[in-house]
């Protein structure tokens, strides 16, 4: 996890740097987004919080995602990842959010979206998409490229 915690610090420096507020829409990673972030000396400068709505009902009530697209795209899709990362943003009140959902088995999958399918959005700085990750090996591993693939989101967007 070295290379996380090297990321984590990056966000925390640039967008302290950049005064700019951060937070997260955390479904399958379930708070370790949020978590690594937070293991940072002065998180609390940039890191507004983190939302972890593993369940539709959640990323319905809370985030406000259409059930619409969860009904007509899944829990696991790219539409589903953006309205994750806006709702993230407006309900922390953030410059910039990141959002992830997926499948991170070992059940769970299917051909259309077989295990290790990840989506992260992101919202702000005038930008609002989401990317599309096939991660591969047990549930550890694929949450753990899924931290690191939206820290990275977070450091393009910073």
């Amino acid at each position: 996890m070295g290379n996380i915690s090297e990321l984590a610090a990056q966000i925390v420096s640039l967008c302290t740097f950049n005064g700019l507020k951060i937070g997260f829409a955390e479904s399958l990673t379930g708070g370790l987004i949020s978590a690594e972030v937070v293991s940072v000396p002065g998180a609390s400068a940039c890191l507004e919080g983190s939302i972890v709505s593993y369940s539709n009902e959640v990323k319905i009530r809370v985030l406000g995602v259409e059930e619409s697209v969860i009904r007509d795209f899944g829990a696991v899709s790219e539409q589903c990842a953006m309205q994750m990362a806006e709702g993230a943003r407006r309900v922390l009140g953030t410059d910039l959010a990141v959002s992830v959902t997926g499948i991170a088995g070992p059940a769970g999958g299917s051909k259309e979206k077989p295990v290790g399918t990840v989506y992260i959005g992101f919202a702000g700085s005038g930008k609002n998409y989401a990317r599309h990750f096939i991660f591969s090996g047990n549930r550890d591993s694929i949450r753990l490229q899924t931290v690191e693939e939206a820290f990275n989101i977070a450091l393009d967007n910073t």
